[in-house]
């Protein structure tokens, strides 16, 4: 008995040693681990190298979001860690980055980088700008913007934007934003939507089509793909995104009614009842019309939500950043209806006989 008392302890002693030597390696696992990490962060800090003067061009696209500026700068060796570099950003609270074209070193802090992305201090001018407005088609803006501020002609531009070989290496290229739905049967254009609304910086006499297609594709990626895991939650893709906010785009003079023409569409939606909203109508007749009549309403064509009930099969113009984000945040109201005034104001209403006051209030015979 003695004796297995005697091996009882010394069992004792040794799980007890086992147990010390395995806290011991976790103590120190930890510690590395921590030490590590400190030390990734701080160098992540710092600049890349500090005796470096090697100049690194590096070209912030318009309508950039922070995400898609961190992981530019990472991707030129700019800074160390994309992601280490937007929390820095949000703790000293700066905003307003600036697009342009940069010559930027290694050997600038984080600091210095910042302040010269929200100053958009831009090292060369741009010799010409392209705007593209809000709530273009891509045939006007082949017609009053390329044409008109470019050697192409109109044609040359459709001709480039819809040539199926040109769509598949743009969906190779962008293939978070361009999917096969752009591709549909019912589609008039594939890129339809996606030149995104802005200035355009031109640093070239002649710039090549390929060159200023990509440009609006790109700022039209940096406005969408920052709301993806939205997308993803909801199980809807970019292509339904841009084409719910091209309908608030045509029907809207504010953000409010952005917001509140949003909430009537998908109270519609979930009632099960057509859109009915006129310029689909318009755009699937494919000739600009001031005013439509009863007729017009008849029109069968897929893209009309007067005679399909749901979205269009793709957008109807492009949208801006405002109109993108009406629909994923749509202000929260029972309307069903809303009509525009002979000034351009929007009317809502709960119910068809609201409806039908406000038509005749607003609008009469």
């Amino acid at each position: 008995m003695f004796e297995r008392m005697k091996e009882k302890k010394k069992e004792v002693r040794v799980v007890r040693r086992i147990v010390l030597i395995v806290a011991l390696i976790l103590v120190i696992i930890i510690g590395i681990a921590g030490f590590k990490t400190y030390s990734y962060v701080t160098d992540a800090l710092e600049p890349v190298d500090a005796d470096s003067e090697k100049v690194i061009t590096v070209e912030v696209p318009i309508g950039s979001s922070l995400d898609s500026i961190a992981a530019l700068l990472e991707e030129n060796n700019v800074i160390e860690d994309a992601r280490i570099y937007k929390y820095y950003v949000k703790f000293k609270n700066e905003s307003e980055f600036q697009a342009g074209t940069y010559d930027l070193v290694q050997s600038m802090t984080l600091d210095e980088i910042t302040e010269s992305l929200k100053t958009g201090k831009v090292y060369h001018e741009p010799l010409f700008t392209i705007n593209v407005p809000e709530g273009l088609t891509v045939e006007e803006i082949a017609e009053n913007v390329i044409a008109k501020k470019t050697s192409y002609t109109a044609e040359e531009f459709l001709k480039q934007i819809d040539d199926p070989a040109y769509i598949e290496e743009l969906m190779v290229k962008y293939p978070d934003l361009l999917t096969d739905e752009i591709r549909g049967d019912n589609i008039r254009h594939p890129l339809e939507g996606y030149l995104f609304p802005a200035t355009y910086p031109m640093y070239e006499e002649e710039p090549s089509l390929t060159l200023i297609i990509e440009q609006m594709l790109n700022a039209t990626q940096s406005n969408v793909v920052p709301y993806q895991g939205v997308l993803e939650e909801l199980e809807k893709s970019p292509h339904w995104l841009l084409t719910f906010a091209s309908l608030l785009e045509e029907e809207a003079t504010a953000q409010s009614d952005r917001q509140t023409i949003a909430s009537v569409f998908y109270n519609r939606l979930e009632d099960d009842m057509p859109l009915q909203t006129d310029p689909t109508v318009i755009y699937a007749m494919g000739k600009h019309k001031e005013r439509l009549f009863n007729k017009d309403y008849e029109f069968e064509h897929p893209y009309s939500t007067y005679q399909n009930k749901g979205l269009p099969p793709g957008p109807i113009a492009n949208a801006g950043g405002s109109s993108i984000q009406a629909v994923l945040d749509p202000a929260k109201t029972d309307y069903l209806y809303f009509l525009a005034d002979k000034e351009g104001k929007n009317h809502f209403a709960k119910t068809y006989e609201e409806h039908l006051k406000n038509r005749d209030e607003y609008i009469g015979e």
